[in-house]
């Protein structure tokens, strides 16, 4: 791979790809940004600052929602994405799918694969992403049989069509709390700034680790983050879990009504 070459990077995904956990910088008037970060816009970054060693530049969208499923990336965000003539697209998705009562993992890497392939037909480098080994969370332990299937799925996509694979269930740091934001199910900046730097080196960009720490920092006021340890159990239920449950059995999703955040490429100097 040329990390170099790429010219226009689009990632699509649910809420860990839009970068719920890793809040954005604060804007020119010294308050907090809106909108999230996250590891692909972090990645974008990286991308970037290869492209200018050779007087190139890379613009990124953002096309994931958080809540989304298979079906919305298949059938909606890689479509966007194949329109945008992007020639490097990640794809992280099927944690929201595989923790449905009926979930089946072979099934739903069948779905995913349909998307896969068109993007290669476009001719668009692919990055998959395979799910997080669950057993860092107590609530999350149940699902990791099926995790586990689905991503044997996904490395037997890649190898068919050509993609490479993220190889998040691999990444052992993300045991650690540190990586995790508050909610205990989204990344922290730490987590995601760490899935950056990997997702680089999974794309061969030379000593990605190196370049993702020489990037300018990206602060957020200390306010906004709260390690997990810091969230009691109760508290944890109340603000996280309970909601969570009553909008699932709602058939709900917390990215209903909510758009992609960079639906169209921009260049992504003006915000290192």
């Amino acid at each position: 791979m040329k990390p170099h070459l790429w010219t226009r990077y689009v990632a699509v995904g649910d809420s860990i790809t839009e970068g719920l956990g890793d809040p954005a910088p604060t804007d020119r008037f010294g308050q907090p940004s809106p909108d999230w970060l996250g590891w692909a816009d972090r990645l974008a970054v990286i991308l970037d600052g290869a492209a200018h060693l050779e007087d190139r530049q890379v613009e990124f969208a953002n096309l994931a929602v958080r809540g989304r499923r298979i079906e919305h990336v298949v059938s909606e965000q890689i479509p966007a994405a194949i329109a945008l003539r992007a020639d490097l697209v990640t794809v992280m998705v099927g944690g929201n799918d595989l923790m449905s009562a009926k979930a089946d993992p072979d099934t739903l890497a069948a779905r995913l694969e349909t998307g896969i392939s068109e993007l290669r037909n476009n001719g668009s480098t692919v990055l998959i992403a395979n799910c997080f080994d669950p057993q860092f969370a107590f609530f999350l332990k149940p699902f990791r049989g099926r995790a586990a299937v689905f991503n044997a799925n996904i490395w037997t996509i890649a190898r068919t069509h050509g993609a490479s694979v993220l190889d998040v269930w691999g990444i052992r740091e993300l045991q650690q709390g540190m990586m995790w934001a508050e909610d205990r199910v989204h990344l922290s900046p730490a987590g995601h700034r760490l899935l950056a730097a990997r997702a680089a080196h999974a794309l061969g960009v030379p000593y990605a680790e190196v370049v993702a720490r020489s990037l300018p920092p990206l602060t957020v006021p200390d306010d906004r983050l709260v390690p997990p340890q810091n969230l009691a159990l109760r508290t944890w239920l109340r603000v996280h879990a309970a909601p969570w449950l009553a909008r699932r059995m709602r058939g709900v999703s917390a990215g209903d009504g909510i758009s992609a955040k960079l639906p169209f490429p921009r260049p992504v100097g003006p915000r290192r």
